[in-house]
C-alpha cells in the first residue's frame, strides 16, 4: 500500500486544475473586492512579480499569500477603518494578507503526496504548483494584460488545498483498511480547541475569532447559556457574501448575524435594524457606503479583465449574495452547523465535510452540546501515520 501511495505526485492531484487567477502587491483593497466579485472562487492569490523589469531576463515570481471577503469584512471593521470605509478600500491589498507565515507554499509538480501532507500539516492551507505545459505551448502565452492574471514569468500555476488531498485519498480509501471504519473518538482526531460564541453577545466581540477561524479553517459556533449548539458563523459562509456584510457584524448580535447570512438574503426587518443601529453608533461612513443609493448587482458577467470598480464606486445595499454572476459555481451554505458525533466513522465524517465544502466537522453529543471539532488536518494526521507506519 505505502508503496504505491508514495509514486502518486503532486502533479497528480493537479491534472484538470485551472491556472490560477491572481493580483499583484501593488493593487489596492477595492481591486481586491471587485476581483472576488468577479471571480468563480472564493479565494484569490496575491502576487509579487515584475512582469516589465527589465534589469532581469527571468524576475523571481512569488505568491505572498491569499484573500477572500472575510479578509476585506474584517479590515473594514477595524476601528480605523469604520468611520471612512471608502478611504480604507484605497489602501494596498497586503493590508489584507494574513502575517503568518508558511500558509501558502510553492511546490514543485514533482513533489510526492507525501510531502504535500506535510506540508499541510505544518500549517499549509494552499500548495501553489507550475502547470505542466509544453515549451509551444509556453511560448505562446499571452502576456499580462489586466491587473488580473494567470501568468508570472512566463508560467502558469495553479493550487492544491487541503480539501483536494482529502478528496484525493478518498478515492482511495480501500488502501487504508480498517482505518476509515475506525470512529473519529477511537481514532482520537477531536479537537477540543475550538471557537464559540454566545448567542445573545455582540457579534463585533468575534470579529478576532471570526479572523482566527479563517486562518485555522474551522468555525464559530453559536451556543446558548446551557453549551447547546444552535448554528455557526462560518468564514465559508462569510466568504460568500459581500462586503456589507461589515455593517451587520458591527451593530447585530450573533444569533442575528446567522440570520443575516443564511442562504436567501437577510430578511428585510434585520437591515432596517442594521441601517437604524448604524445611525445610532454614529456609523455614518458605514451608513453612506453601504446603503445609500440603489441595489447595484454585479452580476452582470464581468470578469477581471474588464474594469474593476473604483473605491469611489457607489457600492450595493445591504444585501446577503451579490455576485449572480457566479452564483451556480459556489456552494452556498446555510448558517446551520455541520455536525457527526463521537461514533461516527472518519469516512463517513469525510464524506460529509466534503459534500459540503467545508474543512471540518462539530462534533456533538445527543443533547447537541459541543463536544468538539475535526478538521481535514486532523484526519491527515491517520492517514499520515498510517504511511509512516508502512515505510
Amino acid at each position: 500500500m505505502a508503496v504505491q501511495l508514495l509514486a502518486y505526485e503532486v502533479a497528480d492531484l493537479c491534472l484538470g486544475k485551472p491556472p490560477l487567477r491572481s493580483l499583484p502587491a501593488s493593487a489596492t483593497v477595492a481591486d481586491a473586492l471587485a476581483a472576488l466579485k468577479s471571480a468563480d472562487e472564493n479565494f484569490i492569490s496575491v502576487w509579487s512579480c515584475d512582469h516589465n523589469s527589465s534589469n532581469r531576463k527571468n524576475p523571481e515570481c512569488v505568491c505572498l499569500g491569499k484573500l477572500c471577503m472575510v479578509d476585506i469584512i474584517c479590515y473594514l471593521c477595524r476601528d480605523e477603518n469604520l468611520a471612512s470605509p471608502g478611504l480604507a478600500l484605497k489602501s494596498p491589498v497586503p493590508v489584507l494578507l494574513s502575517k503568518i507565515e508558511g500558509l501558502v507554499r510553492h511546490v514543485e509538480p514533482s513533489s510526492s503526496l507525501l510531502e504535500a501532507i506535510d506540508l499541510i500539516l505544518q500549517g499549509a492551507q494552499n500548495l501553489v504548483v507550475p502547470i505542466k505545459t509544453n515549451s509551444k505551448h509556453r511560448k505562446q502565452l499571452p502576456k499580462p494584460s489586466s491587473i488580473c492574471s494567470t501568468i508570472h514569468n512566463g508560467q502558469e500555476f495553479c493550487w492544491l488545498t487541503q480539501e483536494d488531498v482529502i478528496r484525493f485519498l478518498l478515492g482511495l480509501i480501500g488502501l487504508f483498511s480498517p482505518i476509515p471504519t475506525l470512529s473519529i473518538e477511537t481514532l482520537g482526531i477531536i479537537s477540543h480547541d475550538y471557537l464559540v460564541v454566545d448567542y445573545h453577545s455582540r457579534a463585533s466581540s468575534a470579529i478576532e475569532a471570526i479572523s482566527r477561524s479563517l486562518v485555522d479553517q474551522t468555525s464559530i459556533g453559536v451556543i446558548d447559556e446551557g453549551g447547546i449548539l444552535i448554528g455557526e458563523i462560518s468564514p465559508f459562509t462569510l466568504a460568500c457574501c459581500d462586503e456589507t456584510v461589515a455593517a451587520a457584524i458591527m451593530t447585530l448580535s450573533a444569533g442575528d448575524l446567522m440570520a443575516y447570512i443564511d442562504c436567501g438574503g437577510p430578511p428585510e426587518e434585520i437591515v432596517r435594524v442594521v441601517e437604524e443601529r448604524l445611525k445610532e453608533k454614529n456609523l455614518e461612513g458605514l451608513l453612506d457606503e453601504f446603503v445609500v443609493g440603489p441595489y447595484n448587482s454585479t452580476g452582470n458577467g464581468s470578469s477581471c479583465d474588464e474594469e474593476l470598480s473604483s473605491p469611489t464606486t457607489p457600492l450595493p445595499r445591504l444585501g446577503w449574495y451579490t455576485r449572480c454572476s457566479s452564483y451556480s459555481a459556489r456552494m452556498v451554505r446555510r448558517a446551520e452547523a455541520i455536525v457527526c458525533h463521537p461514533g461516527s466513522s472518519l469516512v463517513a465524517v469525510m464524506i460529509q465535510a466534503i459534500a459540503r465544502r467545508v474543512s471540518y466537522v462539530w462534533v456533538i453529543d445527543d443533547d447537541c452540546s459541543v463536544v468538539g471539532i475535526v478538521t481535514f488536518a486532523n484526519m491527515l494526521e491517520v492517514f499520515r501515520e498510517n504511511l509512516e507506519s508502512m515505510i
